[in-house]
């Protein structure tokens, strides 16, 4: 009988590659999304879609769950209703279906939830690891509550690993969807200074570092799910104008970025020289180690 896997926020970015994935591998998928049925299996292939979490309470269970559900934290200015709508998109989801799957006739094997490196908050250029001390921000808050709410799975006894993603450079959307355009026109710089760290991750990285944290028995706890080379904003600005062949001789200055964003400027100026120490240690291999190749894939 094949493993059935709950997944949230299937539809995304990462979520809509990683079902096909599992699909491939003989899971049994039921994916949680706002979407209407039918383009969720547009979206997702053969997969069972439901809209309300609360449908699968006394559900006999399901062997694993990922949870990558939550709105875009660059889509919009943040303001204090946009704050909380992303916190109630990552914890308050997280919270339920923490609550649903405790109702199931049996627990999950493991259960694993997204996060991000914001967790740490700006770091300079200090190296970053999972034993990192966190910076007390907006994103260090965040992503703590949305870990905290997953990690309370672990009371039934559920293995629970959490995903702290970096940037995530692939085809077909995400931030690079963004930058292309004026990247693609000569119009393309560094951000601030360029100094900041950018902890970035090829997505077909992701994808793997999920499946292995799902199929790894020994995997618990918290994951920098970042390229072991990170980069400078300076660094990965001069990498993609190279892969397009276009020059990059635009920055963006500080006191504009912080003009037009407000406090979500601090994504773009500050950030994380975070490594993935425990992938490392456990034995995960990468795909993409270097920045070049995985943009060279993901602007292909």
């Amino acid at each position: 009988m094949n493993k059935r896997v709950l997944i949230t926020g299937g539809t995304g970015f990462i979520g809509k590659i990683l079902c096909r994935e599992l699909l491939d591998k003989g899971y049994d998928l039921t994916v949680y999304s706002r979407q209407p049925s039918t383009d969720v299996l547009a979206v997702c292939g053969r997969v069972e879609a439901t809209q309300d979490l609360h449908q699968l309470r006394s559900h006999p269970g399901f062997d694993a769950v990922i949870n990558l559900a939550g709105e875009g934290i660059a889509d919009k200015r943040w303001s204090e209703n946009r704050k909380q709508a992303l916190r109630d998109s990552r914890i308050a989801v997280t919270e339920t279906l923490v609550e649903v799957i405790q109702s199931w006739q049996a627990q999950p094997e493991v259960l694993v939830s997204g996060s991000a490196v914001g967790f740490y908050g700006d770091q300079g250029d200090r190296e970053v690891t999972e034993a990192t001390p966190p910076h007390d921000e907006f994103t260090h808050r965040l992503c703590r509550d949305w870990e905290q709410a997953a990690l309370a799975a672990a009371q039934g006894g559920v293995r629970v690993c959490l995903s702290r993603t970096g940037v995530v450079a692939g085809s077909g959307g995400g931030f690079l969807a963004r930058m292309l355009p004026p990247f693609k026109l000569g119009l393309g710089g560094r951000l601030g200074h360029g100094q900041q760290f950018m902890p970035w991750v090829h997505r077909q990285d992701v994808l793997d570092a999920l499946i292995w944290m799902l199929e790894t028995p020994q995997a618990q706890g918290a994951y920098n799910v970042v390229s072991p080379a990170p980069v400078t904003n300076a660094e990965f600005t001069r990498c993609l104008g190279k892969v397009l062949h276009r020059p990059t001789i635009f920055p963006a200055p500080s006191p504009m970025l912080k003009l037009a964003l407000g406090e979500m400027s601090t994504l773009l100026l500050t950030g994380q020289r975070a490594m993935p120490a425990k992938l490392l240690a456990e034995g995960y291999n990468f795909n993409f180690s270097e920045l070049e190749p995985a943009l060279r894939e993901a602007v292909r």
